[in-house]
C-alpha cells in the first residue's frame, strides 16, 4: 500500500466517523510566537483546545505538514544516521473538541489499524499512563488486547506526572494521560517492549499516540477535571507506511525510494544505502515545503534554519561527488510524488526550484575552499591524536565560507571529532561587538576613503566629465589599474546611480585617454561617495586623470521603467487589497521589479487582473513625472507615502508618478507612457504575512506576452482547435486519460489473472514441490503481486519467482507458500535472482520483491531458480 493511499485511507476512515477533514496548515505558524515551525498536528487547533477559538465542527482529521529542524524540537543532526528521524514529516491525526473521548478514540484507532490496514493484532502493543485505569480497562476488557501487551508507564522522571504517558501543553493549562500503540517489527531486530530495559531498541516502534486532554493544571500543580475533555492523536505517515510496506526503516518506503533514486541520479552515486542519499531525500522535502510556505533562505530565524538545511544537503552532495548545483533538480521528483496531495508544491514548483538553485550557486562558490580548510584541520587533529575541532576555525568557516556551525559539526562527527562550541561563540560575540562599535562612527564599507564627495548628475544626464579621485584593487588604494584588473574607482562628478532604495547600481563605462574601464556596478562607499566597480578592458586608468563617464542607456531606461511602475503598482495594491499593504522590500533592475509587501493571503488571479488594469490605465494616461525637493514636514503634509521605520533627512525628494506620490531618490521615466506595458509574472509568499510580486515592463513585457501567445498557438495547432477552445479541450483530454488509466488498471488485473492460469502449467516439480520462474510481459509490480497470489493458490506447495522488464529495469517478486518458509525463504530467493541482474532485494519469508538494471541477464537468472530451490530442500 503506497503512502498516498495510506494517507487517503486514514482521512476517509475518519470522514466516515463524522470528522471534518481539515487541510494541513502552513509550516509557518500564524499568531503563535512560541513556535518556529509547525511541528505537530494539533498546532492549528491550539486555540480551540484552549477555548479561545470555536470551529463549526467538534471532530476533525488532518494530514499535517511538520518540520522539526530548529528550536526545542530539532531532529536535524540525527537525519541520515537513524531509521526514523526526519526534518519534514506528515502527522496523521484525529481530534475531538469536547465530543468523543477515550472509548471512541481507542476503538477508532484499533479499528483502523486492524480492520482497514489489517495489521496482525498479535504484533500490536499498547502503553497507558499507570494511573489511567479507564484506558487500561477499555484496552483489555473491550478491545481485547491481552494484559501482557498493555503496559502501564508511571512517573519515571522524578516528578509527579513526569511520564512519557502524561501529556502537558505547558507548566499550566490542559493536560492528561495518553495511550500509545507500538508495532513489533519482529525478533530478528534487537529491542524490548516499552518500559523494559531494552526499550531503546528498534524492535518495538511507536506508531500512534492518543492524548486525552482531561484536566486543567493550575499554578500549584493541582489537576482539575475539564468540563469538556478532548482528544488529540498523532500517527506519523512515514512510520505507518514502513509497517504496511513490510520494511523496517522509513527510508525504505515508496516515497523515499523515489527521492533516494533521484538523489542517486543527480549525484551519480550507485550505493542506494548511502546515508548521504537519505539526507538528500529527507532535506528536499523540508526545503521545498518551507519555500512553498513562504520561507526564503536568510541569516536569521526561519530563513537561517532553511539555509542550514540546504547547505547540509549540498555538503552531502559534495561528499558524493557533486561539484555544481544539483539539489534543485530533485524538486520535480518531489512534485511528482507529493504534488497531488499538496497543491502548493505544484503551484510553486518553479519558484522553489529557482530559490534552491540560487542558494546552491551561492554556496558552491565557496564550498571548495571551506572543505579544504575542514579537511586540513581534521587531518591535523588526527595526526596529533586529538578529538576537538578549533572553535576559531569553525567561526572562520561560518563567517567567510557560509558553513553553519552544525554543518561543521556534522562533518566532524563523521570523523569522531567534536567542535569547540565555546570558542566559536566567543569569536561570534567579538565580531558582533566590533560591528556595533564600527557602526557608531562610519558606514559598514570595506574601503577606506577620506577625499571629496561625489557629485551625482544622473537625474539630468547619462554622460559626464569626471576626475578620478581614488582607485582600489583588492580593497587597497592604488595609483593605477591596468588592463585585466578588477577594481573600484571614485569620481568627483558622475551620472552613475549608486544602488539605493531597492534600485540596482548603474553600469556603463569610464573612458580616459589611456584606457577604458567597464563599470559593472555602482555602490556607495560613503553616503555621498560613489564607487564604480568593474574591470579595465583596455589600457590603464590612473589616479587624477580625467574620464568620460557614460551610463549604459538601455539598462538605465529599462531600470527606470521598472522603478517607476513599482510606485504605481504599490498604490494599486493598496487600492485592490486594502490600506494595510506596506512595502517590505524591493529590487529594481533592468529585467524586472520585485516588490515585497504586507498581506496575509495569496493575491488571487482576479485581484492581479485588477492591479494590472489600474497600472496600465495610469501608463496610458501618459502623465508627466514630477520630482520636488522639500522639507520632510511639508512632504508629510502633501500626503507622500513614507516607509514605516525608515529614517529620512530633513530635506527629501518627493516623486509624483501618475496618481502615486512617494519619497524616492531613484531614477524614473519622464512620463508614465514611457513604461510602455506592465505585466505581473509571479506572486507568492516569502514569510508570514509577507507576499512578493514580480513584474515586467516595456519590451520585456511584450516578449513575455508574445511567448505566451506562441505557446497557446502551439497547443491550439496540436489539438486542432481554436485558441479559445484550448482549455476545454485540455480538460476533456484529462478526463479521457483518467478513464483510460482506470481501464488499463482493469485490463492489467485481467491480464494477471489470465497469465496466472497459463503459467501454472509451466511449473516444474523439484523435490516434491512446484517451482516456477517466469516473465510477465508488460506487468507492473501490483500486477506481479496479483499474479503471485493467484499462482500460490493454484500450485499449492510452491516457490515462485515472477519478473517483468522494461526501460532498462527489472522488477522481481518471489513467493513461497507457508509450508515451505522454514527451508525456502522468499527474501533470500529474490535477492539471489536480483544480484544476477544488477540489483538486490529482500522481504518476508513468504513474499519479497527486488529490482535490477540488467534485463539482458534475466533469462539466465530465472533459469537458476530451480537449482537454488533444490539446494535448500
Amino acid at each position: 500500500m503506497k503512502s498516498a493511499e495510506i494517507r487517503q485511507k486514514f482521512l476517509d476512515f475518519f470522514a466516515s466517523k463524522g470528522h471534518q477533514i481539515v487541510a494541513s496548515s502552513s509550516l509557518v505558524p500564524h499568531d503563535d510566537p512560541t513556535l518556529l515551525f509547525t511541528n505537530a498536528g494539533m498546532n492549528q487547533f491550539k486555540d480551540v483546545f484552549l477555548g479561545f477559538d470555536k470551529r463549526p465542527y467538534t471532530r476533525a482529521a488532518t494530514s499535517q505538514k511538520c518540520v522539526r529542524a530548529g528550536g526545542k524540537h530539532n531532529d536535524l543532526e540525527n537525519v541520515g544516521y537513524t531509521a526514523r528521524h526526519h526534518t519534514f514529516f506528515e502527522m496523521l491525526g484525529n481530534f475531538s473538541f469536547g465530543d468523543y473521548f477515550k472509548r471512541d478514540a481507542i476503538h477508532y484507532a484499533w479499528e483502523l489499524l486492524t480492520e482497514v490496514f489489517k495489521l496482525p493484532t498479535d504484533r500490536l502493543w499498547v502503553t497507558v499512563y499507570a494511573e489511567d485505569d479507564e484506558a487500561y480497562d477499555i484496552w483489555t476488557q473491550e478491545v481485547g488486547v491481552p494484559a501482557e501487551r498493555v503496559i502501564r508507564i508511571g512517573d519515571n522522571k522524578g516528578a509527579r506526572y513526569a511520564s512519557d504517558n502524561f501529556w502537558m501543553m505547558g507548566d499550566t493549562g490542559p493536560c492528561g494521560p495518553c495511550t500509545e500503540i507500538f508495532f513489533d517489527h519482529g525478533e530478528h531486530i534487537w529491542g524490548g517492549p516499552p518500559g523494559s530495559p531494552e526499550e531503546d531498541g528498534d524492535r518495538y516502534i511507536e506508531i500512534w499516540n492518543n492524548v486525552f486532554m482531561q484536566y486543567n493544571r493550575d499554578d500549584k500543580g493541582v489537576l482539575h477535571p475539564l468540563p469538556k475533555p478532548s482528544v488529540d492523536t498523532g500517527m506519523g505517515l512515514e512510520r505507518i507506511s514502513a509497517v504496511l510496506q513490510d520494511v523496517h526503516a522509513n527510508y525504505e518506503i515508496d516515497l523515499f525510494r523515489t527521492l533516494i533514486a533521484a538523489a542517486a541520479r543527480e549525484t551519480s552515486d550507485a550505493d542506494m544505502d548511502s546515508p548521504s542519499l537519505k539526507v538528500l531525500a529527507d532535506h528536499i522535502r523540508a526545503c521545498a515545503f518551507l519555500i512553498a510556505d513562504g520561507v526564503i533562505p536568510g541569516n536569521e530565524g526561519r530563513g537561517y534554519v532553511l539555509r542550514r538545511i540546504i547547505r547540509r544537503a549540498i555538503r552531502h552532495g559534495w561528499k558524493l561527488g557533486a561539484r555544481g548545483p544539483f539539489f534543485h533538480r530533485m524538486v520535480a521528483d518531489l512534485v511528482s510524488e507529493m504534488g497531488e496531495a499538496y497543491a502548493e508544491l505544484k503551484e510553486g514548483q518553479r519558484r522553489i526550484t529557482d530559490v534552491l538553485r540560487q542558494e546552491e550557486e551561492r554556496f558552491f562558490a565557496t564550498i571548495e575552499n571551506g572543505m579544504a580548510i575542514v579537511e586540513g584541520e581534521l587531518d591535523a587533529i588526527a595526526k596529533a591524536g586529538g578529538n576537538t575541532f578549533n572553535g576559531e576555525t569553525a567561526f572562520k568557516l561560518h563567517d567567510t565560507y557560509g558553513f553553519p556551525l552544525d554543518l561543521t559539526a556534522d562533518i566532524c562527527r563523521e570523523r569522531g571529532v567534536s567542535v569547540d562550541a565555546e570558542a566559536f561563540d566567543a569569536a561570534m560575540a567579538r565580531q558582533k561587538a566590533q560591528a556595533r562599535a564600527a557602526g557608531k562612527f562610519r558606514m559598514a564599507a570595506a574601503l577606506e576613503y577620506a577625499g571629496p564627495e561625489t557629485h551625482f548628475h544622473g537625474y539630468e544626464s547619462l554622460e559626464e566629465q569626471g576626475k578620478v579621485l581614488a582607485l582600489y584593487r583588492d580593497g587597497s588604494e592604488v595609483q593605477e589599474l591596468n588592463e585585466g584588473e578588477f577594481g573600484v574607482i571614485v569620481l568627483d562628478e558622475t551620472p552613475f546611480y549608486a544602488e539605493s532604495g531597492g534600485q540596482v547600481g548603474d553600469r556603463g563605462e569610464l573612458r580616459g585617454g589611456a584606457g577604458i574601464f567597464a563599470v559593472e556596478d555602482t555602490q556607495k562607499i560613503q553616503a555621498a561617495v560613489f564607487g564604480h566597480h568593474g574591470i579595465v578592458t583596455t589600457g590603464r586608468i590612473v589616479k587624477g586623470q580625467a574620464v568620460t563617464a557614460r551610463v549604459d542607456f538601455d539598462a538605465r531606461a529599462a531600470t527606470a521603467r521598472n522603478h517607476s511602475v513599482t510606485h504605481i503598482m504599490h498604490k494599486a495594491l493598496r487600492e485592490v487589497l486594502g490600506p494595510h499593504v506596506q512595502q517590505k522590500g524591493s529590487l529594481v533592475d533592468p529585467d524586472k521589479t520585485r516588490f515585497d509587501f504586507t498581506h496575509n493571503a495569496p493575491v488571487t488571479a482576479d485581484e492581479i487582473r485588477q492591479i494590472e488594469e489600474i497600472v496600465n490605465r495610469e501608463i496610458l494616461a501618459n502623465t508627466a513625472t514630477q520630482a520636488d525637493i522639500m522639507e520632510l514636514e511639508a512632504a508629510q503634509k502633501s500626503g507622500a507615502v513614507m516607509l514605516f521605520g525608515e529614517k529620512y533627512a530633513d530635506e527629501v525628494r518627493v516623486l509624483t508618478i501618475g496618481t502615486s506620490k512617494e519619497l524616492c531618490g531613484g531614477t524614473h521615466v519622464a512620463r508614465t507612457g514611457d513604461i510602455g506595458l506592465f505585466k505581473i509574472v509571479s506572486e507568492g509568499g516569502v514569510a508570514a504575512g509577507i507576499r512578493r510580486v514580480e513584474a515586467i515592463t516595456g519590451e520585456n513585457a511584450l516578449r513575455y506576452l508574445q511567448e505566451q501567445e506562441r505557446r497557446v498557438a502551439g497547443l491550439s495547432a496540436a489539438m486542432k482547435v481554436q485558441p479559445d477552445e484550448v482549455v476545454s479541450r485540455v480538460a476533456g483530454i484529462i478526463d479521457n486519460v483518467r478513464a483510460l488509466e482506470k481501464e488499463i488498471a482493469r485490463l492489467k488485473s485481467k491480464l494477471a489473472s489470465s497469465q496466472g492460469d497459463d503459467l501454472a502449467g509451466k511449473a516444474v516439480e523439484v523435490g516434491g514441490i512446484k517451482v516456477l520462474a517466469a516473465t510477465l510481459e508488460g506487468a507492473d509490480v501490483p500486477t506481479l503481486r496479483e499474479a503471485m497470489d493467484k499462482l500460490k493458490d493454484k500450485l499449492g506447495s510452491a516457490a515462485i519467482v515472477l519478473a517483468s522488464a522494461g526501460d532498462g529495469k527489472v522488477s522481481l517478486i518471489a513467493g513461497v507458500t507457508a509450508d515451505l518458509t522454514a527451508k525456502v525463504k522468499a527474501g533470500e530467493l529474490v535477492n539471489m535472482v536480483a544480484q544476477q541482474v544488477g540489483g538486490k532485494g529482500g522481504g518476508r519469508p513468504d513474499m519479497a520483491q527486488a529490482g535490477g538494471s540488467e534485463p539482458e541477464k534475466l533469462p539466465q537468472a530465472l533459469a537458476s531458480v530451480a537449482g537454488w530451490v533444490d539446494s535448500k530442500l
